[in-house]
């Protein structure tokens, strides 16, 4: 049997109306794969799903809220919100000071083609997201 991990949400909370997604990961530290993410779902479906899978599989969901953020400045404020959580609950500060100790570096080593020229630093606009969006439902509805 496999482990599910998601929020302990209030009854009440906003979280509980938004898409849910679904990484699949090995439960046993001896394995190395790539997760599989899956979704979105409703809640209900997403637990439903994910507890039928790990059923009889040494596997560990994690069961999570996508957040529909549709600029740079409310990813970066749910990261704040996050790292202040963290700091808060005293969850190993120092470890976090360490990995983000590089944060300003910018080396840019990432696999792509710079010559691409859909290729930019700049979010794309809240319209540009709201779009695509639109694109994604039409293809989970299609």
């Amino acid at each position: 049997m496999g482990a599910l991990v998601t929020l302990d949400l209030p009854a009440d909370a906003p979280a509980l109306t938004l898409p849910w997604i679904i990484t699949f990961g090995p439960l046993n530290e001896d394995e190395e794969w790539e997760p599989v993410v899956c979704g979105p779902y409703e809640r209900a479906h997403a637990l439903a799903l994910a507890e039928a899978v790990v059923a009889d599989e040494e596997l560990m969901a994690v069961v999570e809220p996508l957040q529909p953020h549709v600029t740079a400045e409310q990813i970066l404020g749910d990261i704040a919100a996050a790292r202040l959580a963290a700091e808060n609950e005293d969850l190993e500060t120092a470890a976090l000071d360490d990995e983000l100790a590089g944060y300003g570096d910018h080396d840019h080593h990432h696999d792509h083609d710079h010559d691409d020229p859909d290729h930019t630093h700049e979010a794309p606009s809240v319209d540009e997201i709201r779009a695509g969006f639109a694109r994604i439902a039409a293809k989970l509805t299609a």
